[in-house]
């Protein structure tokens, strides 16, 4: 683990002016600095560093941090990669590594291999670029398309030419292996003696460079120009490019999204590149796959709201109903999600420049809040002026209303729905309860008319589950339980507070370790779709299994438990005195059950 002295130690090399000021475009103001805040859009600048207490803070949006923070925050870092970041940029070298020497070598050559394989496709888009300028049909395609040279200069566009094998151009050592990694060249035959045949992926394309957040380039996606199919080609997945998990046109449009407070989300490269060349910057595409929860995760820390826009045509609907899914575990009270459907003749590129972009953001504002969109969703083939079709509704609607996280947004959407099913809300409520008590016991829901349980009609609260207990629980034990299952108090805690749990060298630090890499990579997860990560990766399953303490059992209880966040803090204040409860003779905070 990164100990507190080094960390502190990377802050002291560092200006906190400096690091802001590679983003932001700072001013005098008195003995501090002034600009515009990158985390939410305003005209007048409300975001002030301190150079005297090497901190930032925003009157506009309470944003407040250090470098760290900010590091983190702005690239969309967790704790661990933002301190890499710093250390990387000063030249100091992050200590103390927690893995035997066999699984340090074996992540230094998969570091290695993708840092290898981004400069091979780095240097593929250089070529694809040069390749454009001088090819005349490809330049002429884009301009029909409406698009500038600046707007294909930002996001890198390149042309891909003709012949089979026209990288050697730009790769003499066209049989290196790693080409093939890397998915621009593709290797047939060589087997039982027939002749290996080697050519380029992309051929007679217009070439889209996909980056990561970093800028890093980790693919391509290619466009036909003269007919033929497929007619958009994507690199295949690598050890630098999963399609889930990454979005087109995110590194480009990052800053817009923050001004503008929402992210759109759309289906292809060229609708992105053609909302920017309108002005709209904030755009961004999946990678020929549905839109993921990873997708979703990757958007929500950069911004609070997410627009999906689809074609309207039935394959446009069945679009959105998958995002629909995706985004539902994902949403709370501070999160919104708006549904937009063009008419059937349009996408957005082709809208924009029909309409121009304000009709485009009119639409925009018009779309349907997911509140109305779930409920179309899940009356669709639903007659609901008779029981059977209520009941279906209800059927369907069920799955996707659980899927939500508890808070009040879920709490006012049971009342929606029982409204369309002309049913009384607490009823609804109670046998959706029911029913997912008996699923989690494994047997059916009590038939109406059955004896209820002893607790019922005597004035009684139905008893919560406790959580066995093997040993008592230190405080370290409960703050795991609290932030594996809570994923987003993670996220809510200081740099100081991460730096703290994250150094103390135990497998509870391990774990917590995993958590801080995955709500980086994929946002804070709901229990259940963070359960299965964990129970898939083998380094986490240790560190779980090395706790003694804590399990699946546990954890899934502790789920169904409504414990207040400010038990988290409490906690937090007891870590320094573990054994205050023994010494006590009783046990910490929540152990009770």
């Amino acid at each position: 683990m990164i100990p507190p002295e080094f960390v502190q130690q990377l802050l002291s090399r560092l200006d906190v002016a400096e690091v802001v000021g590679a983003h932001v475009e700072l001013k005098k103001a008195g003995a501090n600095l002034k600009g515009l805040c990158p985390f939410h859009g305003e005209k007048t600048p409300s975001f002030n560093v301190s150079p005297s207490r090497q901190t930032y803070h925003c009157f506009g949006c309470g944003a407040h941090g250090d470098a760290l923070r900010f590091v983190m925050e702005y690239q969309g870092l967790g704790f661990i990669d933002g301190v890499r970041e710093l250390a990387r940029r000063v030249g100091m070298e992050v200590p103390s590594d927690p893995r035997s020497a066999v699984e340090r070598e074996q992540a230094a050559l998969a570091k290695a291999q993708r840092k290898s394989l981004s400069e091979l496709l780095a240097q593929a888009a250089a070529f694809y670029a040069k390749e454009l300028r001088s090819e005349p049909k490809a330049v002429q395609y884009l301009k029909d398309r409406g698009l500038s040279g600046r707007i294909a200069a930002d996001f890198g566009l390149g042309y891909a030419p003709s012949g089979w094998r026209s990288l050697s151009r730009c790769f003499p050592e066209y049989g290196l292996e790693d080409l093939e990694t890397a998915g621009l060249v593709i290797t047939q035959g060589g087997d039982e003696g027939s002749p290996e045949k080697r050519y380029d992926r992309f051929r007679d394309r217009i070439m889209f460079p996909i980056r990561n957040v970093l800028g890093e380039v980790i693919g391509f996606g290619g466009r036909v120009i003269d007919g033929g199919e497929p007619k958009y080609l994507n690199s295949p997945e690598t050890p630098v490019f999963v399609k889930g998990q990454e979005l087109y046109g995110l590194f480009e449009g990052r800053a817009a999204i923050r001004q503008s407070g929402y992210a759109l989300v759309v289906e292809g490269y060229m609708d992105v590149v053609a909302l920017a060349q309108h002005g709209l910057r904030h755009a961004v595409a999946t990678l020929g796959t549905a839109c993921t929860s990873d997708h979703v995760a990757k958007l929500f820390r950069f911004t609070e709201r997410i627009v999906f826009s689809f074609d309207g045509d039935a394959a446009g609907r069945r679009a959105a109903a998958r995002a629909l899914q995706a985004v539902l575990p994902l949403i709370n009270e501070r999160r919104s999600a708006s549904f937009l459907f063009l008419p059937p003749e349009h996408d957005p590129d082709s809208y924009v420049r029909a309409h121009g972009a304000p009709a485009f953001e009119r639409a925009v504002e018009e779309a349907k809040p997911l509140s109305s969109y779930l409920l179309d969703v899940a009356s669709e083939g639903c007659r609901l002026d008779t029981p059977e079709g209520r009941a279906r509704l209800l059927a369907q609607a069920r799955p996707l209303w659980s899927s939500m996280p508890d808070g009040l947004l879920k709490r006012q959407l049971i009342g929606e729905l029982a409204r369309a099913a002309r049913l009384p809300e607490a009823e609804l409520l109670a046998g959706w309860e029911q029913a997912r008590d008996a699923a989690a016991r494994g047997v059916e829901a009590a038939p109406a008319g059955s004896r209820p349980p002893a607790w019922q009609g005597k004035g009684l609260r139905k008893p919560k589950p406790s959580i066995p207990l093997r040993s008592a629980l230190t405080p370290e034990d409960r703050l795991l339980r609290l932030l594996l299952v809570h994923a987003a108090w993670w996220e809510q805690l200081s740099a100081e507070a991460h730096q703290r749990l994250l150094s103390r060298g135990t497998p509870h630090a391990r774990l917590l370790t995993w958590l801080d890499r995955v709500v980086a990579e994929q946002g804070p997860l709901h229990w259940a779709a963070l359960r299965a990560l964990l129970a898939a990766d083998a380094e986490a399953m240790d560190a779980l299994q090395a706790t003694q303490r804590v399990d699946f059992e546990s954890l899934d209880l502790q789920a169904t438990l409504d414990e207040p966040q400010g038990n988290l803090l409490l906690l937090l204040e007891q870590l320094d005195r573990p054994n205050l409860s023994e010494n006590l003779g009783r046990p910490a905070i929540g152990q009770r059950g």
